[in-house]
């Protein structure tokens, strides 16, 4: 069991099974909510994941032209959690939410085409110029 938390701790999530897929993304949408030049991604099972606290929802559409709805902390403004139209059984959970220097690595990486090219990846994280194909 983890737990994900905003800046100032009042949006939490209790997570309680391992991630399904963590994965880094460098999509500008990404960079943008992060400020940081890529996205370090966990996603779970919705019904594992308890949520507490308030959050303010913004809704974006992602490139593949489906609605992503981003969940931040309306008092810290952390983004914590997303849910992706395209898989409505999953939610995103920002790994540095979790502070745990521990936690799995990145067994993926999406959007590389807008990748910096300072950034250097292990060569066990499978890379992608856009998202994997669908298998």
């Amino acid at each position: 069991m983890a737990n994900a938390q905003c800046a100032c701790g009042a949006l939490r999530l209790t997570l309680n099974e391992p991630p399904r897929l963590t994965a880094l993304c460098h999509c500008f949408a990404c960079q943008r909510r992060t400020g940081a030049p890529f996205s370090a991604n966990a996603f779970y099972s919705i019904e594992s994941v308890e949520i507490s606290g308030a959050s303010t929802e913004f809704v974006r559409v992602a490139e593949s032209g489906r609605k992503v709805r981003m969940y931040f902390c309306p008092a810290c403004g952390s983004t914590v959690y997303w849910k992706p139209d395209a898989s409505p059984s999953t939610i995103g959970v920002a790994v540095g939410s979790l502070a745990d220097p521990t936690f799995a690595p990145p067994v993926m990486s999406v959007f590389e085409q807008s990748k910096h090219g300072w950034v250097q990846l292990d060569e066990a994280v499978e890379q992608f110029r856009r998202m994997p194909p669908d298998e």
